[in-house]
C-alpha cells in the first residue's frame, strides 16, 4: 500500500511538472496559431504583440459576458484543465476565431 501511495504522489508530482505555456500572439487581427492542440494542464497565453489595437479572448461556452480587453504588450492565459475542443473569438472583432483542443496526457 505504501509504494501505491509513493508512486501516486510521485506520479502526480511529475505529471504537473510537464505542464506547458504555449504562446499564442495576437497581430493583424488574427490568432497566431488559431488552431492548437494541447494536453490537459497546460496553459495557453495569448499575448497581443499589436502596435495600437486592444483585443480580447472569448470562450462564450465559460462566460456569458464579454471578458476585459488586453492592449498591446499585454497578455492574457487560461489553464485547461478538462478535454475537449474550445472555440473562442476577439469580442470586438468577432472574425477573429481560434480552437484550443485538449487532450488527454
Amino acid at each position: 500500500m505504501r509504494a501505491f501511495i509513493f508512486l501516486y504522489l510521485v506520479f502526480g508530482i511529475f505529471s504537473s511538472a510537464y505542464a506547458k505555456d504555449i504562446i499564442v500572439e495576437v497581430y493583424k487581427k488574427k490568432f497566431r496559431p488559431a488552431e492548437i492542440t494541447i494536453e490537459k494542464g497546460d496553459t495557453v497565453i495569448w499575448k497581443n504583440i499589436e502596435k495600437r489595437q486592444y483585443h480580447n479572448v472569448w470562450f462564450k461556452q465559460f462566460d456569458k459576458e464579454e471578458p476585459d480587453y488586453f492592449f498591446p504588450g499585454e497578455s492574457y492565459q487560461r489553464t485547461f484543465n478538462d478535454a475537449g475542443n474550445f472555440p473562442y473569438e476577439c469580442g470586438p472583432h468577432p472574425k477573429m476565431t481560434g480552437i484550443v483542443t485538449v487532450t488527454e496526457k
